[in-house]
């Protein structure tokens, strides 16, 4: 498994806009932790400018249909979407941990 970062830019009036959208977008997300692709998800800044929704799954498609299906997308909410791979490797959750090497 591999971990995708799913960056949103956001509309100027995305906070203005996002309460008539936001429970299907919240539907759709819970839906994508329930089958393990989506660890976490949330809007960036104060005020919110952006977003990172972070999966661990085998392809970039996945995150990739994930936006093209999100409320916040269809609905111009959000401006501009990508997809980026990213290569974890500290923490529990690394995909490809590296340790330090031992000094001896």
């Amino acid at each position: 498994m591999k971990h995708f970062v799913l960056i949103y830019d956001t509309a100027p009036d995305y906070l203005q806009r996002r309460a008539e959208f936001r429970q299907a977008h919240l539907a759709l997300a819970w839906q994508a932790v329930e089958r393990g692709e989506l660890l976490l998800g949330g809007a960036v800044g104060e005020p919110a400018d952006s977003a990172l929704l972070l999966f661990r799954c085998d392809s970039a498609d996945i995150p990739a249909a994930f936006a093209k299906a999100d409320p916040y997308v269809v609905n111009g909410l959000v401006t501009r979407w990508q997809v980026k791979p990213w290569h974890t490797v500290v923490g529990e959750g690394a995909a490809n941990p590296v340790k330090p090497e031992a000094k001896g």
